[in-house]
């Protein structure tokens, strides 16, 4: 596997990188397991004081970041700069909030009067993070700001395409005073990530990427008896139902699909419109796409980026053409897009009917599926018919209707009036296909502790 930083808008190679070595995979755990066993017993006003730093250096150095971020996986320099500050607020977030998150449990026992019962939460030892290109900054954040502040020790296996947004995270947390091995980097080749899940020292991974990798890597850890975590692809359906404000929908529409030039596995991949207002909304989301602007992702102008790189786009043109062999109808949207670098034009494929499996693929780019639904309960039929269950929006006026609506989506995470976004005060993750697990708040920092009872009885009490 070769790490290479290629620049999607123009192409150019900027640096390339060579994989770590067995010697260097074997002396990183080695450290990694040292570092660990002083970190946790460090205190949680310790572990909070760097990760408050690693937020004030990325809130000092947003622009540093975010052209590193642009220039790696080609998206828009303001999405890079919310990405950078939302890193941030991860950070912010587990600094205020780590302690009392892994605070000691009392559990209600039946006899209070033959002692008392606690649950612990403690640290296990390191982790394993495979994290992918299209949020080089807060795939990487959203792992290990809980676990290091859990007390854990982590080892990243960033994406191949992002050397130097994978190096300068690492340069990050050494630059906010975290303990040297207790965050590493590595250059992996395939290979190493069973040597490194084998390794006794070695807790767990956290994989984010697609649903054939968390099949390996799942594999991979349950061979070795290891605990996974997995964040895996999404087609999330995007409902709007005949009494929702159709401007607002269609506005958030363009958004939800198009931001990081829908290589977002929370985009709105899949629209599905009631009936009555289907045309009208067909309308308003045609124009707004096709208002969208192609250009330099450094530009303030530009609101279309291209794909993260050529195979990305060749690998859309191929699922699209597949699509159409079995009766998709495909509509290109807007101006076309530039020739240089790998920008992909807006489509809309309509016509997806039972018998045209590509209705149950994610297409990771601004691929748009519409569906129309008859009425309520078949926006909700169309939304369960697929494999994944990541997350969902509903647009309607009715509050309370929405809220019913979103209960019967078999997803992990469904907002209402609003596109999924990801925040830092928020839990991420599916169901079915999309993986399980969850990520930050208390639930991600939760996931590779060791839940302890400690159970005090009196030494007279009858067994």
């Amino acid at each position: 596997m070769a790490y290479a930083s290629t620049n999607p808008f123009t192409g150019e190679v900027l640096a390339t990188f060579p994989n770590a070595t067995d010697a260097e995979v074997q002396a990183a755990l080695t450290q990694a397991n040292a570092a660990y066993e002083k970190w946790r017993e460090t205190s949680f006003a310790e572990r909070a004081r760097i990760m408050k730093a690693a937020a004030d250096i990325l809130r000092r150095d947003v622009d540093k970041y975010a052209r590193l971020g642009t220039l790696e996986m080609g998206k828009l320099f303001s999405e890079s700069k919310k990405e950078v500050i939302l890193s941030a607020e991860i950070f912010e977030y587990y600094a205020k909030y780590a302690e009392e998150l892994l605070k000691p449990e009392s559990l209600p026992i039946a006899d209070p009067a033959e002692g008392k019962a606690v649950l612990v939460h403690e640290p296990l030892g390191i982790v394993l993070a495979i994290e992918p290109w299209n949020f080089p900054f807060y795939q990487v954040v959203r792992i290990i700001a809980p676990q290091l502040s859990a007390g854990n020790a982590v080892i990243l296996k960033h994406a191949s395409n992002l050397p130097q947004c994978a190096a300068i995270c690492e340069e990050l947390m050494k630059e906010a005073g975290l303990p040297a091995g207790l965050f590493r980097n590595l250059y992996t080749a395939r290979h190493h990530t069973e040597m490194i899940l084998s390794d006794p020292r070695v807790v767990g991974v956290a994989l984010t990427g697609s649903e054939g990798a968390g099949t390996i890597i799942a594999a991979t850890a349950g061979k070795a008896l290891k605990k996974s975590m997995m964040e895996l692809g999404g087609a999330d359906s995007f409902i709007v139902l005949e009494d929702a404000d159709v401007e607002k929908a269609a506005k958030f529409a363009v958004i939800g699909r198009h931001w990081n030039a829908g290589q977002v596995c929370v985009s709105a991949k899949r629209l599905i419109v009631a009936d009555a207002i289907y045309d009208r909304f067909l309308e308003l989301y045609k124009k707004g796409v096709a208002e969208l602007k192609a250009g330099d992702p450094m530009d303030p102008a530009t609101t279309l980026a291209p794909v993260c790189s050529q195979g990305a786009k060749e690998d859309l043109e191929r699922q699209v053409e597949e699509a159409k062999k079995h009766g998709a109808k495909v509509e290109a949207i807007g101006a076309p897009v530039p020739e240089k670098g790998s920008f992909f034009r807006p489509l809309l494929m309509t016509g997806l009917d039972s018998n045209n499996a590509a209705r149950h693929w994610e297409f990771f780019g601004p691929v748009t599926q519409l569906y129309r639904a008859k009425d309520e309960d078949d926006a909700v039929r169309i939304a369960n018919d697929s494999p994944y269950g990541l997350g969902g929006a509903v647009f309607t006026k009715d509050e309370t209707r929405g809220a019913h609506v979103a209960s019967r989506i078999r997803t992990g995470m469904v907002f209402i009036n609003h596109p999924l976004i990801p925040k830092a005060d928020l839990p991420f993750g599916g169901i079915k296909n999309s993986g399980f697990g969850r990520e930050l708040i208390g639930l991600g920092i939760k996931e590779f502790v060791n839940h302890k009872l400690i159970n005090i009885v009196d030494i007279d009490a009858p067994l």
